[in-house]
């Protein structure tokens, strides 16, 4: 373990110079991508073998069926994700993408099913006349942001390698739901409710709406006749339902037609599109507490930036003081907190200059890995003051005696998605992030126009690229928009397992933007080396650092602890933080599975 120390008096006035640079420049919270809803007490879900989490109640249940028919871990997310289109609208659907990582009881796999950017498309799709970047409210609505929707395709994949019911089977749940109706989740109303942009999609506005144009309520019974249809035809034909004929038509009409903000999505995208199995990201973590034990963490390369950021950040901690700090209340202290802080400032920093689809871009000298090596997490380490005061930068590192070709990229603000983790009676288990970005996405409503009313939600995941496609040095940003790519992602799909005997101990992941990769993260470390639960992890209060900014999660941390991270030198904001948490980990008697309070997820298991 290496650890940097400074003399008292120069870290207690480096701390105090930091602090009154901060205060001069008070923080402001970063923007969260979906609302809060009610906080609900969860008890948590013990299972013998198998089990199903998703995040709301009857997604759950569509998973649960296709479980007990014999189902395998694959049909169960299907299902699950085909009902998310319709109760959750605002996070996932049809018109999105996903990231699903998949383990067969001897080997894992990672789908990527993320959007693709039109052939159309220019680095300076998001710029204004005058060169500079976008707005994100200017840019998120309208067709200019939709990528090629990407989860249908992916999961097809997927099915075809693991599925063991029939295809058509699986859309049973949500072509009923969306037929005979269900009724509106206190969530889905509370989120309706806030928002501003949707009723200006006429298709939308009928749906969403009351003739007044109110928007309906929480206990609604709301009935998606043209999702009914849709889906019956993905069922009969399988995803070319979706990227080509009548749809796909319909799609990029939507898309090309919007007055305010065309984009160029076009019917030929939409059939050119095709996932990708990838090679899954894994590394070596040890937890040296007693008694000390080997993991093998895995996750999705890029163009997700999750494991290797969650990675970063737990191998960073590795080489400070982080494993000897308990909890303190049942919560983070400060110290911990500080230190965490730094690693994923130091881990952030790697991001930004680094990842992008690799399609497109480069790794680092040595591929990907190097950003997880032991000794160059070291280094990075050492960057860190166990006693404080908080780094006035955190900068990228160079993994390698290459230096990189590209710039930094800014930050930028990400948004919303959902996450499903499953395990089956037969060994199989995944994990899946599913998301259209912003709450509600595009704001564009899909209808064939055959008198149906409803339809499916389109994704505005082309906000993930970097507006600027050059940084200030005249570098191109590896993130930067290009024709066919896929942008940079946060989710964090992730499975753990007993790196000696290769089992498997658990599955998670969350929703939540950039802030997915702390929501793990804080997870993950709660489980290994705090022994917690999945659902006593899950409710850990959350916390992320973000711009520069210390995000603490209101009103769950005790005064003092704001107050010592300030004094440290962080700017702290602290404002609600609702992550989707799904987990499901291993007992000596089955599984236990958690769902976020903070949302209406459940889990149902044998």
């Amino acid at each position: 373990m290496r650890v940097l120390l400074r003399p008292l008096a120069f870290t207690l006035a480096l701390a105090g110079a930091v602090a009154t640079s901060l205060a001069q420049n008070a923080p402001s919270a970063p923007a969260q991508p979906e609302g809060t809803s009610a906080f609900q007490s969860k008890p948590g879900w013990a299972s013998r073998s198998f089990a199903v989490a998703a995040a709301n109640p009857l997604a759950t249940e569509a998973g649960y069926a296709m479980l007990r028919a014999g189902g395998s871990a694959v049909d169960a997310a299907i299902a699950v994700q085909m009902v998310l289109t319709l109760v959750e609208p605002q996070s996932s659907g049809i018109g999105g993408g996903a990231f699903l990582l998949h383990f067969d009881g001897k080997t894992t796999r990672a789908f990527d099913g993320r959007e693709t950017a039109p052939a159309a498309a220019t680095p300076a799709l998001f710029l204004k006349p005058d060169g500079q970047p976008m707005a994100m409210r200017q840019a998120t609505v309208g067709g200019r942001s939709v990528g090629a929707p990407g989860v249908v395709p992916m999961l097809a994949l997927a099915h075809r390698q693991h599925g063991k019911l029939p295809w058509a089977q699986l859309f049973t749940p949500a072509i009923a739901l969306a037929t005979n109706g269900f009724a509106i989740s206190p969530r889905m109303a509370t989120l309706l409710a806030a928002e501003t942009d949707l009723k200006t999609d006429p298709v939308a506005a009928r749906y969403f709406y009351d003739a007044s144009g109110q928007p309906w309520p929480a206990g609604h019974l709301l009935r998606n006749p043209e999702l009914a249809a849709v889906l019956q035809r993905i069922a009969s034909e399988g995803p070319s339902a979706l990227t080509k004929g009548a749809v796909a038509q319909a799609i990029a009409a939507k898309v090309q037609g919007n007055a305010s903000n065309p984009g160029t999505l076009s019917a030929t995208d939409l059939a050119a599109y095709q996932p990708v199995e990838r090679a899954p990201l894994c590394m070596a973590y040890r937890v040296t507490q007693t008694p000390a034990r080997n993991y093998r963490l895995c996750g999705m390369p890029p163009p997700s930036s999750g494991m290797l950021a969650i990675g970063q950040i737990l191998g960073t901690l590795a080489h400070t003081p982080a494993g000897t700090l308990a909890l303190e209340a049942e919560q983070p202290g400060a110290p911990w907190l500080h230190l965490y802080t730094e690693a994923a400032r130091l881990a952030f920093a790697d991001r930004a200059q680094f990842v992008g689809d690799p399609q497109f871009v480069n790794a680092p000298e040595g591929g990907w890995a190097s950003l997880l090596d032991d000794t160059y997490l070291a280094q990075r380490a050492a960057l860190i003051a166990p006693s404080g005061p908080r780094m006035p930068r955190a900068l990228p590192g160079q993994p390698g005696a290459v230096r990189s070709s590209y710039a930094p990229m800014a930050a930028q603000t990400e948004h919303g998605t959902s996450h499903i983790s499953v395990v089956d009676g037969s060994g199989n288990a995944l994990a899946m992030t599913t998301t259209i970005e912003d709450a509600w996405g595009a704001r564009l409503m899909v209808n064939r126009g055959v008198g149906l009313e409803g339809g499916f939600l389109l994704n505005n995941q082309l906000t993930d690229f970097s507006f600027a496609p050059t940084g200030a040095d005249g570098k191109p940003v590896a993130n930067r928009v290009e024709p066919g790519k896929r942008p940079r992602s946060s989710m964090s799909p992730t499975l753990v397992f007993d790196a000696d005997s290769g089992q498997l101990l658990a599955t998670l992941g969350s929703p939540g933007g950039a802030f997915i990769i702390h929501f793990t993260a804080k997870t993950l470390y709660a489980l290994l080396h705090w022994s917690l639960n999945a659902q006593t992890a899950i409710d850990l209060p959350n916390f992320g650092a973000m711009d520069e900014v210390l995000v603490l999660e209101k009103g769950r941390f005790d005064a003092s602890t704001a107050s010592a991270l300030k004094g440290r030198g962080h700017a702290v904001v602290q404002v609600p933080l609702p992550s989707g948490l799904q987990a499901i980990a291993r007992t000596s008697k089955g599984w236990f599975g958690g769902a976020d309070p903070r949302r209406e997820g459940v889990v149902l298991g044998d």
